[in-house]
């Protein structure tokens, strides 16, 4: 009898200890997600002035956007999903005049109104591109432009870039071909935020 009680006391410590250590690893893992969450998510970002707009990049980490799409703090899903995307890269590009005019006048980008909004919808992404720091190109593969239809003092576009190892510093190139400020380089030298 001793030896049964004896078991099953040694068999309640192993399973208790077991699932203390999974739920103390999963509390330290949404913790991380949570202190992300509450110190921001974003990379340092990169300021470049020219011709009174401040043109800003920020590399955003993926696991931000996951989150954000699956409105889910379960790690494992989101470990998971981030394995499949490891190799993308998302950029945050702003583009803010000093006096927060509207970017997309007439007076800035020599196009109509709703052609600019053309522009920064879709041709946009042709005016970017990142090089690895194993000197690899690598064209922007996508664009979300963000509209705040004159709300926001800036225009805000998305950029996505595919095939980047996920622990490559990158530089992001941008020829602007909408404000005519020619070309501008924004170093990212540290590796991708992870978490």
């Amino acid at each position: 009898m001793k030896k049964l009680i004896l078991i099953i006391g040694v068999s309640l410590f192993c399973f208790t200890s077991c699932k203390n250590g999974k739920k103390e690893r999963v509390i330290t893992e949404d913790y991380k997600f949570f202190n992300l969450a509450v110190d921001g998510w974003k990379s340092k970002k990169i300021n470049q002035y020219i011709n009174d707009i401040n043109y800003t990049a920020t590399e955003v980490p993926l696991q931000y956007y996951i989150l954000k799409d699956t409105q889910d703090f379960e790690t494992e899903a989101v470990d998971s999903i981030f394995k499949l995307h490891e190799n993308e890269r998302v950029l945050e590009v702003e583009f803010h005049h000093n006096e927060e005019k509207d970017l997309l006048q007439k007076e800035f980008t020599n196009l109509e109104y709703d052609k600019a909004v053309e522009y920064m919808a879709f041709k946009i992404q042709n005016d970017f591109k990142v090089i690895t720091s194993t000197n690899d190109t690598i064209i922007c593969s996508g664009v979300l432009f963000e509209r705040n239809f004159k709300v926001a003092p800036f225009k805000r576009a998305l950029l996505y870039f595919g095939n980047i190892n996920p622990n490559e510093e990158i530089q992001l190139v941008y020829n602007d071909q909408l404000f005519g400020s020619g070309l501008m380089k924004f170093n990212f030298k540290a590796k991708p935020l992870k978490l």
